[in-house]
């Protein structure tokens, strides 16, 4: 644990490898208060889950308090083998404009060793402002797609020849889906590296739900799923995660298992359903716009040049 103490009187950061109960609790606090204020979660879900459980490997936590009232948070982790840690950072409403966002921003990139990507979620104008400031660079537009379900207009699914589909088994699934998320998403930085562990963080969590958890078979071998989530408190569905093994893609099983999960999350009631996929991701984005999906809201990243 290190001690800084910024240039404004009463006002320190405290670098944490793990997070007591109460921090964690009062770093949920500021969280929720920031939700109410800016419309969209300043710290990921993956963020959100890393606050509790103890020390995780490559994730350091950032306290800003002044006088003892946490009024910051930020999250560094550096756990991809090539790419810049990532960093997630918010203050609290009532305390903003005062340098503390700037403040908590220097301290990340210097633990960072100016080698660093920042998220801005819902791309809000002073997370704009302040990336200028550090002398960050925009290379990542993660969109918010929304789809009304009411009145569904997803036709029925046609699976592949020789594909069935059933429901994930906690327990008895966990390694073959960790096999199967790996392969297909060996090239994306946040989900193509789930471990065990953040699988059981997930299964852990209230909105948890197997029967919303298709995986696609065949012959007898574990080549594709879509993973559902709902948003209860919004009363919203999510297409959580859809993945396809390398060599089954392109027979149209992803648009299968995409058209069970949404008629899933209709069945469910659900007046609308959401997904995030990156901005360059044509192929995707096309797929999407084509059944009904519009953009709703962008995260944006932004990086240090070097």
């Amino acid at each position: 644990m290190t001690d800084a103490a910024a240039r404004d009187t009463g006002r320190q950061i405290q670098t944490l490898d793990a997070l007591t109960t109460e921090q964690a609790d009062a770093v949920l606090g500021l969280l929720a208060e920031a939700v109410v204020s800016d419309g969209v979660q300043a710290v990921s879900e993956q963020g959100r889950l890393q606050l509790r459980g103890g020390h995780r490997e490559g994730v350091r936590h950032f306290l800003l308090t002044v006088d003892d009232e946490l009024v910051g948070y930020g999250q560094l982790e550096d756990t991809d083998p090539i790419e810049a840690p990532a960093a997630e950072l918010v203050v609290r409403p009532g305390r903003r404009g005062c340098g503390h966002g700037r403040a908590l921003g220097v301290a990340l990139l210097a633990a960072s060793g100016k080698r660093l990507r920042v998220w801005a979620h819902g791309g809000k104008s002073a997370a704009r402002h302040l990336a200028q400031v550090l002398g960050l660079t925009l290379f990542r537009e993660l969109r918010q797609l929304r789809l009304p379900l009411s009145p569904l207009t997803i036709a029925e699914p046609v699976l592949p020849a020789g594909v069935t589909v059933r429901t994930f088994v906690p327990g008895q699934d966990d390694a073959a889906w960790l096999a199967v998320n790996s392969a297909a998403f060996a090239h994306h930085p946040e989900q193509g590296t789930l471990t065990q562990r953040d699988l059981d963080d997930r299964k852990a969590e209230p909105w948890f739900d197997p029967k919303g958890f298709f995986l696609a078979e065949r012959d007898g071998e574990l080549i594709g799923f879509h993973w559902t989530k709902v948003h209860a408190e919004e009363h919203l569905g999510e297409v959580y995660v859809v993945g396809i093994r390398p060599d089954a893609q392109g027979g149209g099983l992803g648009k299968a298992l995409t058209a069970i999960g949404l008629r899933h999350l209709a069945s469910e009631a659900l007046p609308t359903a959401m997904l995030y996929v990156d901005a360059d991701n044509t192929a995707a984005v096309t797929v999407y716009e084509r059944l009904g999906f519009a953009t709703h809201e962008v995260d944006l990243m932004y990086r240090t040049e070097s």
